[in-house]
């Protein structure tokens, strides 16, 4: 069997926040491996530190202790061109005004490539061709971005990601603003793009059962401990079962859902 890369690793991780008089820990000691190939999700209840696991993985916040590596180099050795070769984020904030189509859109994810005019090569277009095709959106190319749902827009979002061409993609609640047709779609799209590009794709969700149906590995944040395992796996170990503290919550191994009293 050939050895999966590691994309992104860390190393005994500490994650929080410091300020002049204290250190708040969110958890500590983080051993997590994000290899090519995998969709993988994080959950964990509201306020529980995902997003800030997010941005310490991806370089904006640095960590308490403990390192982060993308392709086996510090990720705060990096410039920010050279992590924008490297790693690509998808964010749930809301788009600033302008007139941009889609096309155009996704041919933003190039800007860490194109020389200073920004003019887009042969090589540029490829990639661009290339992740609105794998993302099947190009019936939308000329629309202006306003003018398509919250979840094609999405879609466009993660093209975008794509065309930027890096190893590793990491997005922040994508499905949050998105029925649940939109949902699956945005789910099996992500699956698909790991099979066929063969990147990492990473990202926070609050839909669980459909994180245990379609993911190669879960990263699972409580107040206790995070956990990193193939879904299967954390639900014959009872992960499932210290996510929530309610007793009206359970999860039902057999099914694999959760269920309400």
């Amino acid at each position: 069997m050939e050895n999966v890369k590691n994309i992104l690793h860390t190393s005994n991780l500490s994650i929080g926040y410091k300020s002049k008089k204290e250190t708040i820990s969110i958890a500590e000691n983080l051993n997590l491996n994000f290899q090519e190939g995998k969709l993988i999700t994080l959950i964990g209840a509201n306020g529980i530190g995902k997003s800030t696991l997010l941005r310490t993985l991806t370089g904006i916040q640095k960590p308490i202790n403990g390192d982060v590596y993308l392709n086996e180099k510090n990720i705060q050795a990096y410039s920010p061109l050279e992590l924008a070769q490297n790693l690509s984020m998808v964010l749930t904030e809301k788009l600033p005004q302008s007139n941009l189509t889609v096309f155009e859109l996704v041919a933003l994810g190039r800007l860490p490539y194109t020389n200073w005019i920004g003019k887009l090569s042969p090589e540029d277009l490829e990639n661009i061709s290339k992740a609105i095709q794998l993302t099947e959106i190009e019936h939308l190319s000329d629309k202006k971005h306003f003018e398509i749902s919250d979840g094609q827009l999405q879609k466009v979002l993660v093209a975008r990601a794509l065309a930027q061409d890096t190893p590793l993609i990491i997005l922040d609640e994508p499905t949050t603003h998105l029925d649940l047709l939109h949902k699956v779609s945005l789910f099996k799209l992500l699956k698909k793009l790991t099979n066929e590009t063969g990147k990492c794709i990473l990202f926070s969700t609050h839909d669980i059962d459909l994180a245990i149906q379609l993911s190669d590995e879960i990263v699972v944040m409580t107040t206790e401990k995070i956990v990193q395992n193939e879904p299967c796996n954390l639900i014959s170990n009872g992960t499932f079962n210290t996510l929530f503290k309610d007793e009206n919550i359970i999860f039902d191994d057999q099914s694999g859902k959760f269920i309400f009293k």
